[in-house]
This record gives structure tokens, sequence and C-alpha cells, in this order.
């Protein structure tokens, strides 16, 4: 299957922006930039927006969504909007019953922990997905030439959550069960790549130019258990999506030990995070595939000069990457001022690209 002739790739919106032709590994007109998490806590407009509205029902809400997704890109001139959503929302679109607690953050009433919990799993049926196709749509109206990234959580995140119950710090319950009850495992990653690839392709099909395959708790894993019980369901995830020839992204944190093997799921760039010089990582993965990444969210709010030579080292490294888009190396902590990323901002665009 190929994107509607009126997707933003297809019709030449999108193209050749900065982003899409970094992400394709060619040099664009100016240094791309985007931040995980731009959307959100930092931003007072957004806690304006979301007074007395649950996350989960503001990701729910297509103006909404699509309102939060456009703040970012307004405010700091980023070169991409991220699809705001969560990434337990397909759980939640599929009937499980999951919610974000303030404070806490994704808790499951009945978590999954046997073969018969997997086997009591409801189908993501494609039509719930309804809701977020409306929001991707909105959005994309409004960004113009100015790419959406789609995104979704890798399996083994959502996976994690689901059997757990809850944020855990060291993934003890999944990382047992992959060993333990290898086939319930294998079941459930699927199950999540499954959920999180339909997600995904309904943002693309939608309008989204690009999709980034999160997975923010792969770090708590052996090169060998990430091989063997978790790489299969991350590539299943993006199988749902290859066929529409969008870039595809993946990220982890804490992952500089598995990057290669995250590269192997078939993906065109790579994201890296705060722990790894950008430098290495390109030499970790052979110099052939783009990178994105990575300042540093801590030095956001150290002084200017400070963040100011920190930004130019990672920008140093960055090229030597076949293609180099500017991102944090996780999220925009909440503290941060909004001032200070729209100044990244305008640093990382006057900077030269090599």
């Amino acid at each position: 299957m190929t994107l509607s002739a009126s997707h933003p790739l297809m019709d030449g919106r999108t193209t050749h922006s900065p982003l899409i032709s970094a992400y394709r590994g060619q040099k664009p007109s100016h240094r791309p930039v985007w931040f995980m998490r731009q959307a959100g806590r930092s931003l007072p407009e957004y806690r304006k927006l979301r007074e007395g509205i649950a996350m989960l029902d503001s990701c729910l809400r297509p103006d909404l969504a699509a309102e939060i997704t456009l703040q970012p890109v307004r405010r700091h001139n980023v070169d991409a909007g991220i699809f705001f959503s969560d990434i337990v929302i397909p759980l939640k679109l599929a009937g499980v019953d999951v919610d974000i607690v303030p404070g806490v953050g994704p808790v499951l009433a009945n978590p999954v922990r046997s073969a018969a919990d997997v086997r009591a799993l409801p189908k993501l049926d494609d039509q719930a997905l309804d809701p977020i196709r409306e929001a991707v749509a909105i959005t994309v109206a409004e960004l113009g030439a100015t790419p959406l990234i789609g995104f979704a959580g890798a399996p083994f995140t959502v996976a994690a959550y689901m059997v757990e119950g809850r944020p855990s710090r060291d993934h003890l319950g999944p990382r047992t069960m992959m060993h333990s009850d290898p086939e319930t495992w294998a079941t459930l990653a699927e199950w999540a790549a499954d959920a999180s690839g339909a997600f995904l392709r309904a943002q693309i099909e939608a309008g989204a130019s690009a999709g980034q395959l999160f997975d923010s708790w792969a770090g708590s894993l052996s090169l060998a258990d990430y091989t063997n019980h978790v790489a299969p369901s991350s590539a299943r995830a993006l199988d749902h999506v290859r066929d529409l020839g969008v870039p595809l992204v993946h990220f982890g944190t804490g992952t500089s030990e598995l990057l290669p093997a995250m590269l192997e799921v078939g993906v065109d760039v790579m994201g890296v995070d705060y722990r790894l010089p950008l430098d290495e990582a390109n030499r970790r993965l052979g110099g052939k595939v783009p990178l994105q990444g990575n300042i540093d969210p801590a030095l956001l709010n150290a002084p200017w000069e400070v963040l100011e030579a920190h930004v130019r080292e990672v920008l140093a490294a960055g090229d030597s990457a076949p293609a180099h888009v500017v991102n944090l190396g996780h999220g925009v902590p909440p503290d941060t001022d909004p001032e200070i990323l729209t100044r990244v901002v305008e640093l990382i665009h006057s900077v030269p690209v090599v």
C-alpha cells in the first residue's frame, strides 16, 4: 500500500523539509531540531489548556491533542511536531483498564502476569483509532510544510507496564517472565507489537511524515535478552508500517550497548540518548545511519555559556554521521524555561550544515 495522494509526503508539503531530508541521509538546508516531550509540562499554555482534563482524555480529544502538538512548533520554531499522545493509548482504545495517575504514571487495574491473562487481552479494533486519525488530520492541516512525527511505544516498554501494572525501576517482572515463561512473554510482546504498530500506522496514514518507536525501558536489558526476547517484537511493530515508506526512527534510553541490535530491527534513523557521544554512536553503528540527539536535558538549566558550549559539541559530534537531527538525549524536563528551548533552536539553526 502507498500513502494517499493528499499525504504531506506525497503532495510535496514535507517531502524536502529539513527533517525528512536529514532522516533520509541527505544534507538539509539547515540543521533540523525538535525535542522529545516538547509538547507538555514545560509550556504554560499547555498547563492552562489541560486544567481539569485528565491526561488520557486530553489524548483522545482530537481538538485538544492537535492543539497541544502545535503549541511548541509555534513557540520554538522547531522543524517537526511530535504527535501528542501516550504509549498506553492503544491499550485504552483496545479496552484495557489503564489510567495515567498523576505523580505515578500508567497504572493497570489488572496486570498481565500469566498465559490466561494474555489470552484474555482484547483485540484493538481499527475503528477505535478514529480519534487518533482525526487528531492527526487536524494537526497536519495546521502544520503545512512542517512535518509531523508519529510515535508508538516499543513492545518491551508497553509490555513492561502491562506486567508490572505501573512504572518500575528495574522491570524485574517482564525480565523474569521472558525467561521463566518465554512463550507467554512472546505472545504478550506480539500483542503489544500489534497494538503499537496499528497505532503508528493510523498516525502515518492520516498524515504523519515519519514514525518513531520509543523503547523507554530497553536500557534495563542485556544485549542477549534484547536480541532474543525483544528485537523480534520491535521488528513486528515496525512491520505494520514499512510498506508506507516513511522514515522510521528508533530511540531508547540507556541503550548505548544495544544500538547495533536496535538498528537491526529495521529503521532508517537511530536516536541516541545523552550517555554516549554521537561520534562514538556513529562508530558503533558503522557510520551508515543518520543519528538523532543528544543534548543532555540536565544542561537546559545550566548557565547559557555552559549550555551553548555543550550544544556546539553535540553538533560537532553529529557531523560525523551521514546526517544529524538535533534533539535532546531524553525528554524536556517539566521545569525547563521555554525561552531557553527557543534560544537553543535559534543557535542550532544558526550553525551551518557541514
